[in-house]
């Protein structure tokens, strides 16, 4: 029984010892306004996080070196703002970006109600409007989609087709500077 115990011990500590693969850069901004009226004093609490996180990959990283020269690897940004305001917390994140699509390159961009997708000759392609469950409608002149933004950070569009009663799925891939 004792060996069981000591040999779970250090199973589970030497999952910590693995090495980190990722450089992550965080940085959190609090701001706490408070507004005194009629009413009382209330506090709104705005959280800025900016989280930086870039893949480390080596170079010739079969090779039997000891010392190995790290390859410059695209950075992923994601910016996050929090806003409190009578114990109510509004979480919005930032997906502003460029995204592939077939070799093309599109642009989102944060307008006052959501986003706003230009194809790569600049024109307005749609726009984004988020739902109260966090994702969105995506609004172009020929159809309306449902869409989301999935863990890597990019763009699922899902169309029906009312013809063949399906449904397309399009991905932009988000690029990765």
């Amino acid at each position: 029984m004792k060996t069981i115990i000591l040999g779970m011990a250090a199973f589970l500590f030497s999952m910590n010892i693995q090495a980190q693969n990722k450089n992550v850069k965080s940085e959190v901004k609090t701001t706490v306004t408070t507004i005194k009226n009629s009413e009382g004093e209330k506090k709104l609490i705005k959280t800025q996080e900016v989280k930086e996180v870039q893949d480390i990959e080596l170079q010739n990283a079969d090779s039997k070196a000891l010392n190995k020269d790290v390859i410059e690897t695209p950075v992923r940004v994601t910016a996050t703002t929090a806003v409190t305001a009578n114990g109510v917390t509004n979480v919005d994140v930032n997906h502003s970006a460029y995204y592939n699509l077939d070799g093309k390159k599109y642009q989102i961009s944060s307008d006052k109600t959501g986003y706003t997708m230009f194809l790569p000759s600049g024109k307005k392609a749609g726009i984004l409007r988020k739902t109260s469950n966090n994702n969105y409608f995506y609004k172009t002149k020929d159809a309306t989609s449902f869409s989301y933004f999935d863990a890597n950070g990019n763009l699922v569009v899902e169309t029906y087709d009312e013809k063949n009663d399906k449904v397309s799925v399009t991905t932009y891939i988000m690029v990765k500077k």
